[in-house]
């Protein structure tokens, strides 16, 4: 249960995981039998009420230990995860394990084939491109990848893709509107790369056009924020008609970090917590500003703790979403996606209302 990464506000719960640790592989060596090599969990000597059956009383009291074990380190983790702050939970966003945009291709879709380069420049590895199914929909995927070894988190820029990268979106959406066929985005960067570079071979103009391009491409867009959500950099592709975060992301004008360096001319602990809480980058507030339609749930712990029963979640919510979009005109859902994102930022003044005169006295 222990890991390489861990994060500080999961210190606590370390003393709780080593103990378990040391617990299962008391019975791996006692009861080999009945341990995971031999094909047998622990767990499946459990009923479903929970007592140990089929065990001498020894590996039942062992057994009975590491499940108490568990179950206080579910309940302490669910304690820690439900009251993150803002600049924890950018933290829980960029943990190395959490599923990235392969990964989720990998859990839900099938039959992916993956299409390359801008047809101008290149081929940019911080974005992923391809048709594939999910669920009984055809789709077009696009997401950002951040990168899982060293060597391939250099190749993806560690997400911030290139002119390129948005080119190519832009032109395997053009395609799948082509086709008719819908698109699915997955948002998961710090922004857009920086460099001199992607400067000069249009960066911002990459961006920009695509925004403008994806409000009016006659298929259903729908979007996840799976980790990250910087920026430009991940509105490159994420102007779509259903947006929605996982539990544990962020998405907002700018990093924590960023902010705080403009404001406070430093970046530290306390200024990225500070910046994080003012930009309002959760879930949960980008929800109630209207920024997003769903928070898709995330087991406890985290996504990086339960890949698969994120990816379910995930799935779900593209199938239920694809379900209903595909069934409006096309005159309709350009519309609503040009209302959508016309709406946001908009706000009503009300003039003070007159001060009522007092009274005149009576004679």
């Amino acid at each position: 249960m222990s890991a390489f990464y861990q994060l500080d506000f999961e210190k606590p719960l370390s003393a709780l995981e080593q103990e378990i640790a040391e617990a299962q592989g008391r019975f791996d060596r006692e009861f080999p039998s009945r341990s995971p090599t031999a094909g047998l969990a622990p767990e499946a000597a459990l009923d479903p009420l929970g007592s140990v059956t089929m065990l001498d009383p020894q590996a039942q009291r062992l057994l009975a230990r590491i499940a108490e074990l568990r179950e206080s380190h579910r309940r302490q983790l669910a304690e820690i995860y439900g009251k993150l702050t803002p600049w924890q939970t950018v933290r829980v966003a960029r943990h190395p394990a959490r599923p990235q945009t392969r990964d989720y291709i990998a859990m839900i879709a099938r039959d992916f084939a993956e299409l390359h380069g801008d047809r101008r420049y290149g081929e940019d590895p911080a974005i992923v491109t391809g048709f594939a199914r999910i669920g009984p929909h055809k789709a077009m995927i696009v997401g950002h990848q951040k990168g899982k070894e060293t060597a391939e988190k250099i190749a993806c820029h560690f997400g911030c893709a290139h002119p390129e990268g948005y080119r190519k979106a832009l032109a395997k959406m053009e395609l799948a509107a082509k086709h008719g066929v819908p698109i699915v985005t997955f948002v998961d960067t710090p922004g857009a790369y920086p460099g001199l570079g992607a400067e000069q071979r249009g960066q911002a103009e990459a961006i920009a056009v695509n925004m403008r391009e994806m409000s009016r491409l006659p298929v259903p867009i729908v979007s996840v924020v799976i980790g990250e959500g910087g920026s430009g950099g991940a509105l490159g592709i994420a102007v779509a008609d259903r947006v929605a975060m996982l539990q544990n992301s962020w998405y907002s004008v700018i990093s924590p970090e960023g902010c705080a360096a403009i404001l406070w001319k430093e970046a530290n602990e306390q200024t990225n917590s500070a910046a994080a809480q003012s930009l309002r980058l959760t879930a949960r507030d980008n929800l109630s500003l209207g920024i997003i339609d769903a928070i898709i749930p995330e087991p406890v712990g985290g996504a990086h703790r339960d890949p698969r029963g994120t990816a379910d979640q995930v799935r779900q919510w593209i199938v239920q979403s694809l379900d209903e979009l595909i069934r409006k005109p096309v005159q309709e859902l350009l519309d609503g996606r040009y209302a959508r994102f016309r709406s946001m930022g908009s706000w009503l003044e009300q003039a003070p209302s007159a001060v009522a005169a007092d009274p005149m006295p009576a004679d």
